[in-house]
């Protein structure tokens, strides 16, 4: 194996987070961490903003998934964990900020993740490179938001939000 390049250690440490791609269960708590904080922090964004933040931000980690695994040679690296992130940032797209909310789309989007419901899986094995290593992921955001925003419609007492 050759040394890697400062440009390649840079990008598997900013794609890891730090320490967080190294942790065990690095997803999960990489959303604990800091995906429940940036959702607090962006959820009274207008929704224009937020959507544009979420849409580089997807970008980006389909890059850096992309470029890190080839430098790890490796499909979808436990130590990248930029697609947690943007599963993630799907799933409380235009969501209001509350404990309830946050822990439901936390543990939503984590368990949705893990046991990848159609097409999740499909996409996961067979979009090319970064692609599908992230896509997986926004399939599971998708399927979170959707059961969020249905919660605080039909049931907003349940999700803490007034009405």
């Amino acid at each position: 194996m050759r040394p890697r390049t400062t440009g390649e250690r840079l990008l598997l440490l900013t794609g890891s987070i730090g320490p967080l791609g190294h942790a065990p269960a690095s997803g999960t708590v990489t959303v604990g961490v800091l995906g429940v904080p940036l959702f607090w922090g962006m959820h009274d964004l207008p929704p224009v903003a937020y959507l544009a933040a979420t849409m580089a931000f997807i970008g980006a980690a389909i890059v850096v998934h992309q470029a890190g695994d080839r430098i790890l040679d490796d499909k979808d690296s436990r130590r990248l964990v930029w697609d947690e992130l943007a599963g993630f940032m799907v799933a409380v797209a235009f969501v209001p900020f509350t404990w309830r909310l946050a822990l439901a789309a936390f543990l939503l989007e984590r368990l949705l993740d893990i046991i990848k419901l159609p097409p999740a899986d499909r996409v996961e094995r067979e979009w090319p490179g970064g692609w599908g290593v992230v896509g997986d992921d926004l399939i599971a955001g998708l399927y979170t938001c959707a059961i969020l925003h249905t919660v605080i419609r039909f049931a907003p007492s349940l999700a803490g939000v007034g009405r």
